[in-house]
């Protein structure tokens, strides 16, 4: 173990921590007793069929081998693989995501860069930014009248407030000496946000995209319990509605693993613009 690294050791314990949780689960499951011989009476009303329970993880991987090994199947609207469904959330993420990126970004920087801006839009951002994103979906159906639109503005209205606000931030904690080099080189207000504040408020404005990834993929899976149709929020409802507890741990782990994918991936970014000074 002398020999081994820090994410080496991290890894091995990360694995052990694992294995012993998925044993334990697995124990603790009581095993599922064998229906004894029913009257067709008993039969027909549902009599004596197994009480739904949670699964053991052997039935969870047992049903993830059979989801993931065909993903993308379509056997009709209530009946789709998880790549589907999967795909469909991840496009009304993305979708209100860039739309929260495409305002509150400029948005974000007008703000860190004047101070009368800051003090005027403060009041509205603060009422604003802590109503439930969820508030907002009775309001997005009437007006919109869409239930993939409202989807998509609820992820939007969910992704701006962080990004806004740390890109405010970012900017306004930019150092005075870099910006007044910029003035003596005689660079316009253009220039001077694109060469020296950006690059400078890149952490902090990654920082604040990477919450609100981690916050809108957290949203959509209440949307779509709410709006049904597709999506990944859809088929956990879906599946519950039915009674089969094993795809819905199937699903909710599928979740953890896509939002960690997604984390990782703005982590990695963040990391490659972080400089030190």
């Amino acid at each position: 173990m002398g020999t081994l690294s820090l994410n080496q050791r991290a890894a091995l314990l990360s694995v052990l921590m694992l294995v012993v949780g998925l044993l334990i689960w697995e124990a603790a499951i009581p095993a599922q007793k064998a229906v004894k011989e029913l009257t067709e009476y008993e039969i027909l009303t549902g009599a004596g069929s197994p009480k739904a329970g949670v699964p053991p993880p052997s039935q969870v991987i047992i049903k993830a081998w059979d989801q993931l090994s065909d993903p993308f199947y379509d056997a009709g609207p209530n009946d789709k693989g998880i790549g589907i469904q999967i795909g469909y959330s991840i496009y009304r993420v993305l979708t209100g995501y860039l739309l929260a990126a495409l305002i509150a970004i400029p948005f974000g920087f007008l703000i860190g860069m004047s101070q009368v801006a800051y003090k005027a839009f403060n009041p509205f951002i603060q009422v604003l930014r802590p109503i439930s994103p969820l508030a907002w979906m009775p309001l997005a159906l009437f007006i919109i009248g869409d239930s993939e639109a409202s989807a998509i503005f609820v992820i939007f209205i969910c992704s701006i407030w962080p990004m806004l606000i740390n890109t405010a931030f970012g900017v306004a904690g930019v150092r005075e000496d870099w910006v007044n080099v910029a003035r003596t080189h005689e660079l316009g207000p253009i220039k001077t946000a694109f060469t020296v504040i950006l690059p400078a408020a890149a952490p902090t404005i990654l920082t604040g995209m990477r919450i609100s990834i981690g916050i809108a993929w957290l949203v959509i899976v209440a949307a779509e319990m709410l709006v049904g149709g597709t999506g990944i929020g859809y088929y956990v409802w879906n599946e519950w509605n039915n009674l089969d507890l094993t795809s819905v741990v199937f699903s909710i782990l599928m979740i953890g693993v896509v939002g960690m994918l997604l984390d990782a991936m703005f982590g990695l970014l963040q990391r490659r613009v972080t400089y030190a000074e």
